[in-house]
């Protein structure tokens, strides 16, 4: 299986490095595996989704019906 660093899936992702970091330490990315102090994930990995992109849809939705 091919694994890839968190400098290399926040490229391939298009996301902080640190964001990637918070998914890590939050076991939101499956197959992940922590040797020492690195990570390595999957080239296979899917990016867990981003909560605060639906929050901030339907706060939009909501604005517009208001008006």
């Amino acid at each position: 299986m091919e694994y890839l660093t968190v400098r290399e899936t926040s490229e391939k992702w298009g996301m902080s490095i640190r964001m990637v970091n918070y998914y890590l330490n939050t076991g939101r990315i499956e197959g992940a595996v922590r040797k020492k102090s690195e990570w390595l994930i999957p080239y296979t990995a899917k990016s867990p989704l981003d909560i605060r992109k639906k929050l901030i849809r339907e706060s939009t939705k909501r604005k517009r019906k208001c008006k």
